[in-house]
């Protein structure tokens, strides 16, 4: 039942970690847009595991095979399924998570809630869930490049070691210029000594991502339930290991008055901009054309090397070293993940804007 999410733009992700595949149903998507299995691949290879030596060193191609919902290079408005075969498992890793607990993992709440789980890779609660919203994220950002809209994340913060990015001017080529994708390049080096410190200490690393968004126009959003930073809150916190969300000045609002945070109004031409934006493009739950701007918190990696306290699933004190292939710090491949999940909410609402206004 939690496996769908949108409403005119509407994605369903199947598969687990372990099993033959996982993937993504997309419905709603407008017919006749031009897209081409290169440009959802590009997407899913920045997800990819594998890709440097600071991620888990699984080897995935992650090759995407569209299996309907195209025809000669375009869309064609009926449903949208595309599969990426899984091919480096090693279940025999996870035998003693068969009866051991991982702390702060989904483990023994999924045992809880159903009676039974996939031991191996952790089934549905693992990242690679995560392709079929990467994989539908890649058409709906196709789609909103059409409208003038573009996504733009980054690795903030890693640990206390924060970044200075010019949220006007960073574009993907810069973001993707090292391998904890952070734009800032001598902050990416220090970040990048810091999590293989943490993995070679069999330890892991949290952090902070930030998303820009440039180009939207005004009106996305609807009052009350659907407000737009409640749909990207949601749809972001729905991402593995995510443990905080922001918008605009976030927290950091809250030590201002309403004199210092309120965002002064001024006139170009016919529009109407601000001056601060700290309502981070988005006012009474609808955008007013300002850049969206959100930061996403992200905890340490909860499977680690290191011998930790747990109990199993008798009820028996324990200790539990993982074995397992995992990344020991999620952020850079997160980086794709919420941009995927910005773009999936903001086509989403970009569509609902056109039906109700014509």
């Amino acid at each position: 039942m939690g496996s769908t999410f949108g409403h005119l733009f509407r994605i369903t992700t199947f598969g687990e970690s372990h099993g033959g595949g996982v993937g993504v149903v997309i419905d709603g998507c407008p017919p006749k847009l031009a897209i081409t299995t290169e440009e959802i691949q590009l997407e899913l290879d920045r997800r990819r595991p594998g890709q440097s030596k600071i991620t888990t060193p699984r080897k995935e191609e992650d090759t995407c095979e569209i299996l309907s919902g195209f025809h000669e290079g375009q869309t064609t408005g009926t449903p949208i399924a595309i599969l990426v075969r899984n091919k480096d498992q090693r279940s025999q890793d996870y035998g003693d998570m068969a009866v051991k607990y991982r702390p702060s993992h989904a483990d023994a709440t999924y045992d809880a809630k159903y009676g039974i789980r996939s031991v191996a890779g952790g089934g549905r609660s693992s990242a690679r869930e995560t392709i079929g919203r990467v994989a539908a994220g890649a058409i709906a950002r196709k789609i909103l490049s059409e409208a003038g809209v573009e996504i733009v994340a980054y690795v903030k913060r890693i640990k206390d070691l924060d970044s200075t990015v010019d949220q006007t001017t960073v574009t993907m080529e810069m973001v993707d210029r090292n391998i904890v994708r952070c734009p800032d390049e001598t902050a990416a080096e220090q970040m990048i000594a810091l999590i293989e410190s943490a993995r070679d200490e069999g330890d892991s690393l949290g952090g902070v991502l930030e998303c820009v968004v440039r180009g939207c126009p005004v009106g996305l959003g609807e009052p009350v339930f659907d407000k737009l930073e409640a749909d990207l809150a949601k749809a972001v916190m729905s991402l593995p290991a995510t443990k905080g969300f922001e918008i605009g000045s976030g927290f950091l609002g809250t030590t201002m008055k309403g004199s210092e945070h309120n965002d002064a109004f001024y006139m170009e031409g016919d529009r109407i901009r601000t001056v601060t934006n700290n309502s981070g493009g988005i006012q009474g739950g609808i955008s007013n054309g300002e850049y969206i701007t959100l930061r996403v918190a992200f905890k340490p990696t909860a499977t680690i090397r290191k011998e930790q306290q747990t109990v199993s699933n008798a009820g028996d004190d324990t200790t539990l070293s993982a074995k397992g292939r995992h990344d020991p710090c999620v952020l850079p491949r997160a980086v794709p993940m919420v941009e995927a999940m910005v773009a999936l909410v903001l086509c989403d609402h970009l569509l609902r804007q056109r039906a109700q206004c014509g």
